[in-house]
């Protein structure tokens, strides 16, 4: 049986200069970028996210867009967004067209159109989404976990805290496109949204599921290169479904060859049962665990008690529910220090990171939840750095400095509610659930 860690150095990899590798802290800092580079771009434009919002940061983003293509009418300009999620309103809101009217919208007000593509992962939302991640810019590419919209981009005085990553790299950024190219946007399945004409979910539910079933054999496609001392490797990874996903199987590796320490960002505490495993593991041959999470108010579905109670503001209680349990079941551990337990809470904002340290050798950046819809579900992809000389390890202590500015250390499982001290509404919520033996199932699509 081959080890965790020749699996990991095995993979194809793409040699990346590090000081042409960059992190940015904040919300601002990335709108500011994302908006800097499209105004410079002048050969190609990717945008992949799961959606592009209807709102004034939406609006920004697209009017940049459109703005360079007419500059550059030549210039590709794809954008990418969850097929699903594009044409319908916020959870919770009144019925509409969602985004697609405003993708419909712009492209009547330009000369030279741009293609905005509702890629569907599924027949429908709740079995999978679009959740690939990544801008390419001419030959800069711009990786987060964050959408397009008010709260992702700060526009107004909230944000949704995310990580930032703007990697300088041809091979990488062509990678990426091809990528998309060979697999997304020539797919039957895949439809243009800024047109009122578009077929219906229904008329192409077996190009879907054709789709997702060539997703789930798509890989990343580049020749591999030497990385000379001096450089890191990258090695991008896209996985779907259960089965043969690269991705979920390489996330388990990074756990399973740690020696000294992991430090793992989620924003929703709800392991797969092989990363809960491989965590368990990781403890007990004495490596150090640090998780990062957000604080049940830093959860993008949170809503404070005084406000009218909706059924998905029973999610948050639902992930701190698992968070205390592990950890009551790891408290002699949290105790010794063996495994520290952070969360994150900055005023009314919210706590969407994701991703991996191990050993300070090897980083993943990624948009994948590390919980069972990411594991089985949706479409996900990450970047897995490989850096033996710790070229970035100055790079990325100042992003988990800053990540931990705003948390505190969680000593005792004590420190963290029970079901007994939530609001009414989720007390009886929570107890429904349990009662009709509908948890497993939720944690396994949210």
């Amino acid at each position: 049986m081959i080890a965790s860690k020749d699996l990991l150095e095995q993979l194809p990899t793409i040699a990346q200069d590090p000081d042409a590798f960059e992190v940015l802290f904040t919300a601002q800092k990335f709108r500011e970028r994302l908006l800097s580079e499209i105004k410079q771009a002048s050969q190609r434009i990717y945008i992949v996210t799961l959606y592009l919002e209807n709102d004034e940061a939406g609006r920004e983003i697209l009017t940049a867009l459109y703005e360079a293509k007419q500059r550059y009418p030549e210039m590709e300009v794809t954008v990418c967004v969850d097929w699903h999620r594009a044409q319908r309103g916020l959870i919770g809101a009144a019925d509409s067209e969602g985004n697609a009217a405003l993708y419909q919208e712009f492209a009547k007000k330009y000369q030279y159109p741009i293609s905005i593509l509702g890629v569907p992962v599924r027949s429908k939302e709740v079995f999978g989404v679009l959740h690939l991640k990544g801008f390419i810019i001419d030959n800069t590419v711009i990786y987060s976990g964050a959408s397009l919209n008010n709260i992702y981009l700060h526009q107004s005085n909230k944000y949704r805290f995310d990580r930032y990553h703007i990697i300088q790299n041809s091979n990488l950024a062509n990678t990426m496109v091809n990528y998309i190219k060979k697999y997304i946007s020539l797919n039957p399945a895949v439809n243009c949204l800024s047109q009122k004409s578009k077929p219906t979910t229904k008329s192409i539910k077996l190009e879907i599921k054709q789709f997702r079933s060539q997703l789930a054999q798509s890989s990343y496609e580049f020749d591999s290169e030497v990385v000379p001392a001096g450089k890191v490797g990258i090695s991008p990874l896209v996985g779907v479904g259960k089965r043969r996903n690269k991705l979920n199987l390489h996330i388990n590796n990074l756990i399973a060859c740690a020696e000294r320490e992991i430090t793992i960002l989620t924003p929703y505490f709800n392991f797969p049962n092989s990363i809960a495993k491989e965590v368990k593991r990781a403890i007990r041959r004495g490596v150090k665990v640090t998780i990062i999470v957000g604080d049940k108010t830093a959860n993008d579905f949170y809503i404070p008690p005084e406000e009218k109670f909706k059924t998905i503001a029973g999610l948050p209680y639902l992930y701190e529910m698992n968070l205390r349990q592990f950890a009551r079941i790891n408290e002699a551990h949290m105790a010794s220090r063996q495994l520290s337990i952070y969360l994150w809470k900055h005023g009314n904002n919210s706590f969407h990171l994701k991703g991996m340290w191990v050993d300070k050798e090897y980083m993943l950046l990624t948009g994948n939840n590390f919980n069972p819809r990411a594991w089985k579900l949706d479409l996900e992809n990450g970047l897995l750095i490989k850096d033996p000389e710790n070229l970035l390890t100055e790079k990325f202590n100042n992003e988990i400095n800053s990540i931990l500015e705003h948390t505190h250390l969680v000593g005792s499982y004590k420190q963290l509610e029970c079901i007994d001290h939530y609001p009414e509404g989720v007390q009886k919520l929570i107890r429904k659930i349990k009662r009709v033996r509908a948890d497993r199932v939720l944690k396994q699509i949210l």
